[in-house]
């Protein structure tokens, strides 16, 4: 019977609507109501002269500056408010709505038809109710519709008193941060985050915190979110929503027995709330047993349509065995070389009629497009195939798949990633073993390697020593480094304070290296290990290195907000602020990450490094 009310109350809603807009009369809207609206209401005249003064009484008006002509309701002895020349006691007073009518049900839909001027002249009256504007926004962007969806959006957030904000702007804010996280609105969305910390509401404060804590686990930068995290605490000590981000960050920090604790802390915190759900218990007690598991399988479910091809994936990874042997051999020039066989030949063609993206060009890149807008299609073909496992130009492709979309979780390494690193380590001793070079170059020999990158990638958050090793043994094998491994793992270096290691390296890469040619980064890198080894006069000549390199890099590296450089499939030039741009992106979480470094080299401009 409800849903049956709520389809003849939109059907009748929306047509009131449009005979309200063509003279915005209430005459006319009761002529409408007892011919065409009646016959959307089965016939019943009754109930529709009944409803119809009540949707005219939440109807705005253009022509009154959207606001609404209200109706007074009558005394039971008064005419009826219908027109029906009946008493109201004998007439819309007995009728029985089916159902409860929302309250801004018609400013919701006149939302969704303005257009332009209008719709901002309406945004603009600040009559339109927060609730109005929240379901408006979201069935304007679950219509795609995202333009329209941020600008209904954003007037619920127009608003100098923040605090007198309601209830209902919490997850108009979340559709709204995330609307421009779609439409690449960067600036507004860190503007409505600090906004909505510095002078919304408590809730509206935590929610902020919580997404603000998520973007910095996001991009490594671990400080931040445990600030972040110890500010969202403070705002919101009891969301049962904090034991699942600290026991995020405490696996993002590598300590998973803390995460155990901590989950089990909040268990027994939050177990006898009355406000939780079945659900809601049982998730935290799953969190206290095991929180990568957890965490993972929450991931696993969080797409409806890929949760059932991901959970027999998982399960097929899981039920690994060794891999078969590899066909290995020594080419005419004395180097190992692997060689793929008819059935790998056979079996990556039927794989790729469903898995689209290929591998550019480039030894170190990814893949071609994004292959998770059309993943269930790949997905299914590789659960009924499972035997295609066994091929390496498959693997390296899901390698790459899987690294793209679970590689920034550490608590995916062990559903995800173990299974396929123990199968390619495998196929690794066994290239080892030959003791003969194995380039990039020759025969199939890149397959493996892209398979070990996608790996590597894959396994930097979860299992960061395991893939550093995976990189090392890598780079040894393929000593002309095609890859750029070694820019990565200097990364990671970094990224763990292990500076001396991180030195090492970048000596040897200058060892090998074109001096005409210094990798910026290199420099980078080198500044910031000797800076934080306090060999300052060392790190000094290091700046000067960079600014002789690019003259633009030193002062977008130090600026918080500088203006972003677009970005192309090219190669940036040399010395180009685009190159600046390239490494500043890559390069300054460490350095913010480093107490005081960026102000020392703010220091070193302001005096010239020269």
């Amino acid at each position: 019977m409800l849903a049956a009310w709520v389809d003849q109350l939109l059907g009748f809603s929306t047509g009131a609507l449009e005979a309200i807009r063509r003279e915005e009369r209430y005459p006319s809207l009761m002529g409408w109501a007892r011919k065409e609206g009646a016959e959307l209401l089965g016939g019943d005249v009754a109930l529709a002269q009944a409803l119809a003064p009540v949707l005219w009484n939440q109807m705005p008006l253009q022509r009154l500056g959207y606001h609404i002509e209200t109706l007074a309701v009558p005394s039971p002895q008064e005419p009826c408010w219908c027109d029906s020349g009946k008493r109201y006691a004998d007439c819309c007073d007995g009728v029985m709505l089916p159902g409860q009518v929302p309250p801004h049900l018609m400013w919701m839909l006149l939302l969704q038809r303005l257009r332009g001027k209008a719709l901002n002249e309406a945004l603009a009256s600040d009559h339109v109710p927060a609730q109005a504007l929240l379901e408006a926004g979201i069935v304007s962007a679950e219509g795609g519709q995202l333009g329209r969806a941020q600008t209904i959006l954003e007037a619920l957030f127009n608003n100098a008193d923040w605090e007198g904000l309601p209830l209902e702007s919490e997850p108009a804010f979340e559709l709204l941060s995330d609307v421009y996280q779609e439409r690449g609105f960067t600036r507004k969305k860190a503007a409505l985050m600090d906004s909505a910390v510095e002078y919304g509401p408590g809730f509206l404060r935590g929610a902020a915190l919580k997404r603000l804590c998520l973007r910095y686990l996001d991009s490594d930068d671990l400080p931040s979110a445990r600030e972040t995290f110890i500010r969202t605490l403070e705002t919101m000590p009891n969301e049962p929503a904090l034991a699942y981000l600290e026991s995020m960050l405490l696996l993002h920090e590598g300590r998973p027995e803390q995460a155990r604790a901590r989950a089990d802390f909040w268990r027994r915190r939050l177990l006898h709330r009355s406000d939780l759900d079945e659900d809601q218990q049982a998730f935290l007690e799953q969190l206290a047993e095991d929180p990568e598991a957890t965490l993972a399988e929450q991931m696993i479910y969080a797409d409806e349509e890929l949760a059932e091809p991901l959970e027999t994936l998982t399960r097929l990874l899981q039920e690994f065995t060794e891999g078969p042997r590899l066909s290995l051999l020594i080419n005419a020039d004395g180097r190992l070389e692997y060689q793929q066989d008819d059935l790998d030949h056979a079996r990556y063609g039927m794989w790729q009629q469903h898995f689209t993206s290929e591998n550019e060009e480039a030894p170190g890149s990814g893949l071609q497009g994004d292959p998770w807008r059309d993943a269930r299609p790949w997905l299914d073909a590789l659960c009924l195939h499972p035997e295609w496992l066994s091929t390496p130009a498959i693997l390296q492709e899901l390698a790459m798949a899987l690294a793209g979309r679970f590689g920034n979780l550490p608590w995916m390494f062990q559903s995800v990633f173990s299974p396929l690193a123990q199968r390619f380590e495998t196929w690794l001793a066994a290239v080892e073993r030959a003791e003969s070079p194995f380039v990039w170059g020759d025969g199939d020999n890149h397959v493996l390697f892209r398979l070990g990158l996608g790996l590597i990638i894959g396994m930097e958050r979860g299992a960061r020593e395991q893939s550093r090793q995976l990189a090392e043994r890598l780079i040894r094998l393929d000593g002309e480094d095609s890859m750029g491994l070694r820019e990565l793992l200097l990364e990671q270096l970094l990224s763990d304070g292990q500076n001396l290691r991180a030195l090492t390296l970048i000596e040897e890469i200058e060892r090998t290296c074109d001096e005409d040619e210094p990798w910026l980064g290199l420099l980078l890198g080198k500044a910031l290990a000797l800076y934080r080894l306090a060999r300052l006069e060392e790190a000094r000549h290091a700046l000067i290195m960079v600014k002789q390199a690019n003259p633009w890099m030193l002062k977008l590296l130090v600026r918080d907000n500088p203006r972003r450089e677009p970005v192309t499939g090219n190669s940036p030039a040399p010395g180009s602020r685009a190159e600046a741009w390239q490494y500043r992106v890559l390069m300054r979480p460490h350095w913010v990450a480093t107490q005081g470094a960026l102000r020392w080299v703010d220091a070193r401009l302001k005096t010239s490094v020269e």
